[in-house]
């Protein structure tokens, strides 16, 4: 904008107001910039790597919102059930089971209730308990 000398003595006070508005507003983009840093730090401090899921790959499935009626106790149940694969996947998040026909659940699956299986480590021995004898009884 050209500004005229002679209205200089008008415009001072209008100049004046413009420059500390700037100065205002480049302190005010530098207090955003520094929170939303401060808030990028607390976010991922929870936040994990999404898993990469394949066609074929052996899943278990939580328990954790399923009902069943033969086990009121839910302590007393498996975290996880069953070794099933991977069929199709969906999205990131969602990938497709091959159930058993007696699983009534949906066979599309959040991958939030779903668990890689790991095999077994090579040299890892697996004992076998063996039953013990109470009363005449082996349990």
């Amino acid at each position: 904008m050209d500004m005229d000398l002679r209205r200089k003595r008008k415009m001072g006070k209008a100049t004046e107001f413009v420059e500390r508005m700037r100065k205002v507003q480049k302190e005010a983009g530098v207090v955003l910039v520094k929170a939303q840093k401060e808030m990028k730090i607390q976010m991922d401090r929870r936040r994990k790597e999404v898993e990469v899921w394949k066609v074929r790959e052996k899943v278990m499935s939580s328990m954790k919102d399923l009902v069943f009626k033969e086990r009121p106790a839910r302590k007393l149940m498996d975290q996880y059930i069953g070794l099933y694969t991977i069929d199709e996947i969906m999205s990131t998040y969602v990938v497709k089971l091959q159930l058993p026909t007696s699983i009534r659940i949906h066979l599309v699956v959040d991958t939030s209730k779903a668990v890689q299986y790991k095999d077994q480590v090579e040299g890892q021995r697996k004992e076998e308990v063996k039953p013990i004898e109470i009363e005449g009884v082996k349990e």
